[in-house]
């Protein structure tokens, strides 16, 4: 197989066509990560549709087969149609969506009409028009490359060049307009930019597969990054390296087109990326829920004990409570409390005699963090629009101990008021004994204590 490899390499066609098609891999995976932030995914696939019938328009012009033509006629085709989409959501009530797929399939409909009328024509076999609706990089010449390669340049220069005004037109266009930014030349100008790298990717990857060569290097993107500048560098690149599997794998197979084999190693790309991306990844949020399930399951189960203690201790009740009573407190698989009462019990919160569970004095200290922090934050949904300005922890993630001590205070008075104060300090528990009882032996011994010192 390696020398396989090498001898496709060493193949001047496809050396050509494997630096036309990574070079379209990069500008495609750039100027899709624009597209797919300003939730505009549909565009490039109606910019692809809507450059057939210019194509054949230009060929019907100048009588022959000419990339320079094609791509002319593709692109002022292309951009006919995304002026007809804005005219169309500016103008009527119809939404984006659906002025995206009118216009499409207008335009598409009538490139057929076009390409049929071309086959019938005397010199219509000799046009190739064919290859631009599934497309057929193989066929691609010195020529042709260089054209794609220079447009693809010129491409990414301009973007790089404009990337902060295009990032601040991206993520917030109205704070762009009022400083100032010519927000309407930007829209115009990302959209003519955005059309240049459908068109010059027709050939290669056809009318039909464009739009996923647009958008899934930039989708692939967004799951390893939250930032713009990173995510069109690794777009670029996943671009890229679809362009450079995809045309190596067709070489290398018979009679594989080049565009369908590009599309599927970038989708490949993407399912590892949906799969196996640090922060996005499946795998990653599994792993996260995972954890966040077993950190709510044991905070229930001594929650539900302190809850349990507190009634108890009303009672002058044992605090030893059996597995049936915290279920009936609490709904909960059977295994999921075993599971996580001999795990508190490896950590030394819980103790078991016989087979009733307490709070050990660790535990009770853990059990009141839990449910001060708890009753506190219900007393703040109580009086959010009062606590408005509250600012939580990191990720949103309330927390007592990040409130300020006023604020604390204030919320305190109010869980006082409504009866929601923990009843039960940390050193009331342990060894399941009654509150009485504790209560009755600490007095003792600070009596103890007060005798001794006289």
């Amino acid at each position: 197989m390696f020398n396989d490899l090498i001898l496709t390499l060493q193949d001047a066609n496809t050396q050509w066509v494997l630096f036309g098609t990574i070079l379209l891999g990069v500008a495609s995976g750039v100027l899709g990560s624009f597209a797919l932030l300003r939730k505009q995914s549909l565009i490039g696939d109606a910019m692809a549709h809507a450059a057939l019938p210019g194509i054949c328009l230009a060929f019907l012009l100048y009588g022959t087969k000419s990339i320079g033509w094609f791509l002319v006629g593709a692109a002022l085709s292309g951009l006919l149609a995304t002026y007809f989409i804005q005219v169309i959501i500016n103008h009527s009530r119809i939404k984006e969506d659906t002025a995206i797929g009118l216009v499409l399939s207008v335009f598409f409909g009538f490139g057929i009409v076009l390409l049929t009328k071309i086959a019938q024509s005397e010199n219509g076999n000799q046009s190739g028009l064919d290859d631009f609706i599934f497309g057929q990089a193989a066929s691609l010449v010195g020529n042709d490359v260089r054209v794609i390669s220079g447009v693809a340049v010129v491409l990414l220069i301009v973007t790089w060049l404009l990337f902060k005004e295009l990032k601040l037109f991206t993520f917030d266009r109205q704070f762009a307009q009022g400083i100032g930014l010519p927000t309407g030349l930007l829209n115009g100008l990302l959209m003519a930019l955005i059309v240049s790298a459908v068109v010059i990717g027709l050939q290669a990857v056809g009318v039909i597969l464009m739009a996923a060569m647009l958008i899934t290097p930039a989708i692939s993107a967004r799951y390893w990054t939250d930032r713009l500048d990173r995510m069109v560098i690794v777009a670029g690149t996943i671009g890229a390296l679809s362009g450079m599997l995809g045309t190596l794998l067709s070489s290398m197979a018979n009679r594989l087109p080049t565009g369908p084999v590009i599309v599927l190693s970038a989708t490949v790309i993407f399912l590892i990326s949906l799969i196996f991306a640090p922060n996005r990844g499946l795998v990653s949020k599994g792993l996260k829920l995972y954890r966040i399930r077993k950190i709510v399951a044991r905070e229930t189960v001594l929650q539900t004990m302190y809850d349990l203690s507190e009634e108890a201790s009303i009672t002058n009740k044992k605090l030893l409570f059996s597995k049936e009573e915290l279920l009936t407190r609490r709904k909960m698989a059977v295994r999921k409390l075993d599971s996580n009462l001999k795990r508190l019990e490896k950590e030394g919160y819980v103790q078991r005699k016989e087979d009733l569970w307490y709070l050990t004095e660790s535990g009770g200290y853990e059990a009141h963090e839990i449910v001060l922090n708890n009753r506190l934050f219900e007393i703040y949904t109580m009086y959010e629009m009062k606590f408005a300005s509250l600012q939580f922890a990191t990720n949103d993630v309330w927390d007592y101990k990040h409130i300020g001590s006023s604020t604390l205070h204030e919320l305190e008075q109010l869980m006082a008021v409504h009866e929601r104060t923990p009843k039960l300090e940390p050193k009331y528990f342990g060894e399941g004994e009654t509150l009485r009882k504790k209560k009755s032996s600490q007095r003792a011994e600070k009596r103890k204590k007060e005798v001794k010192s006289l």
